[in-house]
């Protein structure tokens, strides 16, 4: 109902036979309601609305201009570049950062293609498989960390992060856009007037990096040589079936149960995600300067950078499940970076219960101290799932030979295929 309307009907049972009613009655006493859109994200609050084509263009041209950095020299591309699936470009488990370019972060940087479908995040999630009575626990949110609800949210984070882009807040950001050598496409995209409030000004910048990285061609081509073997526009070689059915078979990898392969019932491509956030035991990257102090762990779900579940300690240790496209591109892997090749990967997965030695210190009496990077209260949050439902001297899920079969089908996951 209208606010002008409401008033009005207010004012006519306030009067007349209706004065007697006016306190018991719910609708004379109710205040005019404030519209649904007054400060949701999404709305349409500007006085000129800026289209999706306009908005792109303008978040592709930010997304590449280093001058948004307090150092000058480091864009969203520095991190995500477009050559390398809008992941890392290098093989460091942590990029530089910050003021002077000589800050090392905490985490590896994600990819961030296939991110358009994330859900924001719930401790409780709900597959919509028709069957309402499993719950998927912690699942969505970007970031390692499920933290930011949407792209335009964890678009926030770098530009403001002490360790990334550097800016001091908002306004800083702000101020740069305004020098830049769009600011008059800024300008056109939102109107003439955008910089008159710091606050909208912010608001609609981060939104065009979030319409930008909503760009099908460039985001989410689905183009690989799996995609095109769903079409059957191809087919798999037959190490490449040998490395899918491993993949999704539950006694072997097991990967499909994070890691979805099918087309949903709806029709729609796999992600290679559930979305979900999982505690698997990577062990700590000495590499990672802030990792130099042992009372110091990165604890994903509940901090030391998401802090909202940080009493939720059955949550400490897990991470976001990464999509699997293009990951055969990548030179570091999991959050820490503490892994530089699928096949490391895909050893860990298989020996880290096996064969701990292999992936774990020894403290002092020689006995391997698993799960390094993890308090030992919280151990127990870790996955037994299989692969990781197996014990020392047990046999590996899978063979050498198996894992070459895997990743042979990983490959086919990369983005740039031609029938």
């Amino acid at each position: 109902m209208k606010p002008v309307l409401l008033a009005v009907l207010g004012g006519f049972l306030l009067n007349g036979c209706g004065q007697q009613h006016a306190d018991a009655d719910p609708v004379a006493a109710a205040k005019p309601a404030t519209p649904a859109y007054v400060g949701a994200t999404y709305a349409p609050t500007l006085k000129q609305q800026p289209s999706v084509a306009a908005m792109t263009a303008l978040g592709r041209t930010m997304f590449s201009d280093p001058s948004l950095s307090a150092s000058g020299q480091m864009s969203c591309a520095t991190c995500h570049s477009p050559d390398h699936a809008f992941g890392p470009p290098n093989n460091l488990a942590v990029q530089l950062g910050g003021k002077e370019m000589k800050t090392l972060g905490t985490r590896a940087v994600p990819s961030l293609r296939y991110i358009q479908n994330v859900p924001a995040f719930t401790e409780h999630f709900f597959d919509d498989d028709g069957d309402d009575s499993i719950d998927a626990g912690p699942t969505g949110g970007h970031n390692w960390d499920g933290r930011a609800p949407s792209t335009h949210d964890q678009a926030r984070i770098p530009l403001l992060s002490a360790h990334e882009m550097g800016n001091a807040g908002p306004a800083e950001v702000v101020a740069k856009l305004k020098q830049a050598s769009y600011a008059a496409q800024f300008r056109q995209t939102f109107g003439e007037d955008i910089f008159d409030n710091q606050e909208q000004a912010f608001k609609w910048a981060l939104m065009a990096l979030e319409v930008f990285q909503e760009s099908p061609t460039e985001f989410y081509p689905y183009n690989s040589k799996y995609d095109a073997f769903l079409r059957q526009q191809t087919q798999l070689s037959k190490q490449e079936l040998r490395g899918l059915q491993l993949f999704n078979n539950p006694a072997k990898g097991n990967c499909a149960s994070c890691h979805i392969s099918e087309i949903t019932a709806s029709g729609a491509f796999p992600q290679f995600t559930d979305y979900g956030l999982i505690a698997i035991g990577v062990p700590r990257n000495k590499h990672i300067p802030a990792n130099a102090d042992p009372k110091y762990y990165d604890m994903g779900l509940c901090g030391p950078d998401r802090t909202d579940l940080k009493d939720k300690t059955e949550y400490c240790g897990m991470f976001k499940t990464p999509s699997l496209r293009n990951v055969a591109t990548r030179k570091v892997f999991f959050h820490n970076g503490s892994f530089s090749s699928l096949e490391q990967v895909m050893k860990f997965y298989v020996q880290r219960d096996t064969q701990p030695q292999k992936w774990y210190p020894r403290d002092k009496n020689g006995k391997v101290h698993k799960f390094d990077d993890l308090p030992e209260a919280y151990h127990g949050n870790v996955n037994v799932e299989a692969p990781f439902d197996r014990k020392p001297g047990d046999r590996p899920a899978l063979t050498d030979d198996e894992i070459k079969d895997v990743i042979a089908f990983l490959k086919t996951l990369n983005d740039g295929f031609h029938p």
